[in-house]
């Protein structure tokens, strides 16, 4: 190393510039920059890369934890009510069963069961409204097709939470967003439409109207409850509101179920499959979905959940060997090409520091 030192020529101050020159030429090779992998020209934030933003997240969860599971859920319910007559709030219980375990992971972080204080009351109307929302699509299922009773609470929940964004946060949709929710919503019109024909079949149309009005009803209270959600900002958020609907859920179905229904204890091992099945499903949905709406539009989340409707519909025909129109068909697919928009257009790049 000394010897190389040496054979380098220093520069002499008091003559010519020769060892200046020669200095310049050729660099001591300490000195030389290390030789960068990035081509010139390049902007100073190549260490930097791409990735999903959060809404896209958010619809991804959506879509494969929130709309798949929840596919099973309405197939799954109508075969347990086949098999046993088992009522809805008596599913809904078994469902909410399910949350209650969830106050044992808010006892060992140590907060409180039911929430701060201040936002206490808006975390019981979150639970309200989706024991509401889960009850009225029970009660639908009994007495429509699972497809067309998934496809009505899933369509109505969109158009009302878009609704609900504009009046209560002003918040716009871009020109890709309205034209997915536009195609979702044309596509459930035409897997519900020539349905609502036998309408006018005496008594049995009657429980069908019924049946769609409940399905609605669910869908605007889902809407709600999303609205809600997003209002709640604490630390302990999701699982607080996951344990008080299994804790809301049980103080409003059991009373009801012995006023209004009359229970029944599952005696087949089919029935038991459901029941746990709709249970663990529905759980994992409803934190897909509760995740999923605070990093994205809650109208966007409701539209990808639209691929609830196709799950349903699937299981409709292979499953529960329910008849499947052409049309069913023709609006899956439109439904399909609208979450492909939606998810599509939020697939932007947001630069994160290496």
């Amino acid at each position: 190393m000394v010897g190389a030192l040496k054979g380098i020529r220093q520069p002499d101050p008091g003559g010519d510039g020769e060892g200046q020159e020669e200095t310049k030429t050729r660099p001591p090779y300490f000195t030389w920059p290390l030789l960068s992998s990035t081509p010139a020209g390049l902007p100073s934030s190549h260490h930097q890369r791409c990735g999903p933003s959060d809404a896209t997240k958010g619809l991804f969860v959506a879509l494969l934890g929130g709309g798949l599971s929840a596919g099973f859920v309405g197939p799954f319910s109508r075969m347990a009510y086949q098999s046993s007559h088992l009522p809805s709030l008596e599913l809904l219980i078994f469902r909410c069963l399910f949350h209650l375990p969830i106050a044992l992971l808010l006892k060992f972080r140590g907060d409180p069961l039911l929430g701060p204080p201040d936002v206490r009351v808006r975390a019981f109307l979150h639970a309200v409204l989706n024991v509401l929302s889960i009850g009225c699509a029970y009660s639908a299922v009994q007495v429509v097709p699972a497809g067309n009773a998934v496809t009505v609470r899933k369509g109505s929940s969109t158009v009302c939470s878009a609704l609900l964004a504009l009046c209560l946060e002003s918040q716009g949709l871009s020109g890709y967003a309205w034209c997915g929710l536009f195609g979702s919503t044309l596509g459930l019109i035409i897997i519900v439409g020539p349905g609502l024909e036998t309408l006018q079949e005496g008594t049995t149309g009657l429980y069908m109207a019924l049946g769609y009005i409940l399905a609605f009803l669910g869908g605007l209270a889902l809407s709600l409850g999303l609205q809600v959600y997003r209002s709640l900002r604490f630390p302990s958020c999701l699982p607080t509101v996951a344990f008080l609907f299994g804790l809301v859920g049980i103080i409003v179905s059991v009373p009801g179920l012995f006023v209004l229904q009359t229970p029944v204890i599952p005696r087949d091992v089919l029935s038991w499959s459901c029941v746990v099945a709709v249970g663990l499903l529905a759980l994992v949905s409803f934190i897909c979905v509760s995740y999923a709406v605070t990093k994205a539009h809650p109208a966007l989340v409701c539209a990808v959940l639209h691929s609830e409707v196709v799950v349903a519909l699937m299981l409709q025909y292979y499953v529960l060997y329910e008849a499947v129109a052409p049309t069913d068909i023709m609006g899956a697919g439109v439904v399909l090409g609208s979450i492909a928009i939606i998810t599509a257009q939020d697939l932007s790049c947001q630069k994160k520091g290496q």
